[in-house]
């Protein structure tokens, strides 16, 4: 019998988590950045990450619109100041080094405070899985830059330029380094694309989102927004050398990102991990 929650996803043949956040946000958490002996030592760039919420998307005049499919998704809201982020974070372990597709339902909107789209208000989303085998920590990230300094952008990024690692601490067991700055982002061939904004501030339409990775060879096999299949063979994920106690981590991560000061939220409805194995 066909799962109808499951029938709007192209899942592979193993699903890994299908997480409906009707149910809660059934591990999705904050992402907080290392530390060792003192909170002090977490690298400026984490200090501030907002975490995930659950919403029913809430508004003055339109009342309790709910989710995509439901009452309640996970809500990635800004502080009101341009560059806050908001990340919502699942941690996982692999036990097959092979493809893998994630896809999720998601909406976003500057907060509706004033009486006009302001859609040049949200600044950016994302997505990126956090990787590690025996050799290398590889981290596929992807986001959707809407606007920047108050213009339309409208485009698909992809970033493999990775920071300096720090060390955290002195007992050479953690290290940090901050991912998710706005330097080093690279356009997606041809990846431009207008998502529907709607018409007003409490106007929001879902998304359909699919990104394919292979742990086995490390590379991006696919990438779907709405209608438009994208060519991966010409982004890379950002790889670095492994580092202590992450072996086979699996972890999958949203963000948003304020472009002015207005919140930016991210709504994402539901899910789907799954695998070939």
């Amino acid at each position: 019998m066909i799962n109808p929650a499951l029938s709007k996803f192209d899942p592979l043949s193993r699903i890994i988590y299908y997480d409906d956040f009707d149910t809660g946000l059934n591990g999705w958490t904050a992402l907080i950045g290392n530390y060792e002996e003192s909170l002090d030592s977490i690298l400026p760039g984490f200090r501030d990450l907002r975490p995930p919420m659950l919403s029913s998307s809430a508004f003055w005049d339109t009342g309790s619109a709910g989710s995509c499919d439901g009452t309640y998704a996970m809500k990635l809201a800004t502080r009101p100041q341009a560059g806050s982020l908001s990340v919502g974070i699942k941690r996982m372990t692999y036990r097959h080094k092979g493809p893998l597709r994630l896809e999720a339902y998601f909406t976003f909107k500057p907060e509706a405070e004033k009486l006009r789209l302001s859609d040049t208000d949200a600044g950016s989303i994302g997505f990126l899985f956090d990787l590690q085998d025996d050799t290398h920590r590889v981290m596929p990230h992807l986001r959707y830059l809407n606007a920047h300094d108050g213009q339309r952008v409208q485009r698909w990024q992809f970033k493999q330029e990775r920071v300096a690692i720090r060390d955290i601490g002195a007992t050479g067991e953690t290290v940090s380094h901050f991912h998710l700055s706005d330097e080093g982002w690279e356009d997606v061939p041809d990846g431009n694309q207008r998502l529907c904004y709607n018409e007003i501030a409490t106007k929001q339409n879902w998304h359909y989102l699919r990104i394919g990775f292979d742990l086995d060879t490390m590379a991006f096999t696919e990438f779907q927004c709405n209608d438009r299949a994208f060519d991966v063979s010409g982004i890379a994920p950002m790889v670095m050398p492994a580092m202590p106690n992450l072996w086979c981590m699996l972890n999958a991560a949203f963000w948003s990102q304020a472009g002015s000061d207005r919140r930016t939220l991210l709504h994402v409805d539901s899910v789907v991990l799954s695998g070939e194995f």
